[in-house]
């Protein structure tokens, strides 16, 4: 699948500004920072969209957190190795196309191009693998297969299931107790009633053909893939075992990457990921952002009302990655009010110490993504009239791009 194009980041060392401190983020599976510094490349797991509607600020806080780890890694000289998925194929994608009256491959392929063209004007770098559950189903055949041998599978009708409890760390990523387990799981697509089932938490690796939906013939029989071995499948292909990070929304702590990590453990034997990292979730005055109610603030449609995509992106940083937060009307007004206040500041003949401020928001970005306390710093920079550096609005600007992806 095709992706984006990624803009153009300043190199700070090649400035002559050196380099970042190592990252240290939440990972959720230890409930504790942890420092992820690996010695010259990382690897980094985000699960990306089904694409049955357009780019929200849920969506889109998601993005920009991964976007800011990368940056960090970037700025501390590392390579990066970035992948994501697309859920082409699933049952809320195939009920929107129903719904609407839309092919589902055509829907499909209209809203990941705008989430391209979200994501470009937002200035996300972009994955290095972007790829899509259908052309990964022979990634999912195979790792099936695997996990057959491994004696994790085991079929209902003609449906196959994985057994949750084949992986005795089972229960690690979320720190969830069996009883939260059960109670989230029917609300994230488990199906915990499924007669024939050995385990109420055991989760569809591979569903047999149902009439008018699109299906595949494999060495499985003809179908379609679950959901959690999809990422698993991707993940291990492009990244190998005991990558760096696995990122997502919090809503993606269980089931989704619970299973997607026992499933790649039952079948390599080896860690899935070494840290779990999960953006917050974000809603609208007052209430849970959603379709259904008719309140989605889309990407597309700020954009379109002529808001600087800048001031969307700046919107987003204020508020801490990890944190739930709500969207209000005058988010955006504020966001506009500080970019113009950043880009007046850095035309500045003399202005404060560049340098200063840049360690300042290395500081901030390398502690758990703080790109609240970056902004902070920026503004105080920005009001400083103290005039001692006349290198500092390059190096500011230069900052600004590098690590928090805002272009002045």
């Amino acid at each position: 699948m095709r992706s984006w194009s990624s803009p153009e980041v300043p190199s700070l060392s090649d400035l002559g500004l050196g380099t970042g401190a190592p990252l240290a983020v939440h990972d959720t599976s230890s409930a504790a920072l942890r420092t992820v510094d690996p010695d010259e490349s990382a690897r980094l797991y985000v699960c990306g969209i089904t694409p049955y509607d357009a780019t929200h600020m849920g969506h889109a806080a998601t993005y920009l957190t991964f976007d800011l780890m990368q940056r960090v890694w970037r700025d501390r000289g590392l390579d990066v190795t970035y992948t994501q998925n697309v859920t082409d194929v699933d049952d809320p994608l195939l009920e929107r196309a129903t719904a609407t009256g839309v092919d589902w491959v055509e829907l499909a392929e209209r809203e990941t191009q705008l989430f391209r063209e979200d994501m470009t004007a937002l200035r996300v770098l972009a994955p290095a693998h972007y790829v899509g559950a259908v052309e990964s189903i022979d990634l999912v055949v195979d790792l099936v297969g695997r996990l057959r041998e491994a004696g994790a599978v085991y079929s209902v009708d003609d449906d196959l299931y994985f057994d949750v409890h084949a992986d005795a760390g089972f229960g690690l990523v979320s720190g969830f107790d069996e009883a939260t387990m059960r109670e989230i799981f029917p609300r994230r697509g488990g199906d915990p009633d499924r007669p024939g089932k050995r385990d109420p938490l055991d989760c569809l690796l591979w569903q047999a053909e149902r009439p008018g939906e699109p299906a595949w013939d494999t060495s499985l029989g003809r179908g379609r893939p679950g959901w959690h071995i999809e990422c698993a499948a991707i993940a291990l292909h492009h990244l190998g075992t005991a990558f760096d990070v696995q990122g997502g929304g919090s809503d993606l702590v269980f089931p989704h990457h619970e299973m997607s990590a026992s499933e790649a453990t039952v079948a390599t034997g080896e860690p899935f990921a070494h840290a779990y990292v999960h953006a917050g979730m974000v809603g609208y005055e007052g209430e849970k952002m959603s379709k259904s109610k008719g309140n989605l603030v889309l990407v597309s449609k700020l954009r379109a009302a002529g808001h600087d995509p800048m001031a969307i992106r700046l919107a987003l940083l204020a508020h801490h990655y990890r944190s739930d937060w709500e969207w209000f009307a005058d988010e955006i007004d504020r966001a506009e009010a500080r970019l113009a206040e950043w880009r007046a500041a850095v035309t500045r003949t003399v202005a404060p110490s560049g340098e200063a401020l840049l360690e300042r928001i290395r500081t901030a970005m390398a502690d758990d993504l703080d790109a609240p306390a970056a902004l902070a710093a920026i503004d105080a920079w920005a009001s400083d009239d103290a005039g001692v550096d006349p290198q500092a609005g390059r190096t500011a600007r230069s900052a600004i791009d590098a690590l928090l992806g805002v272009a002045l």
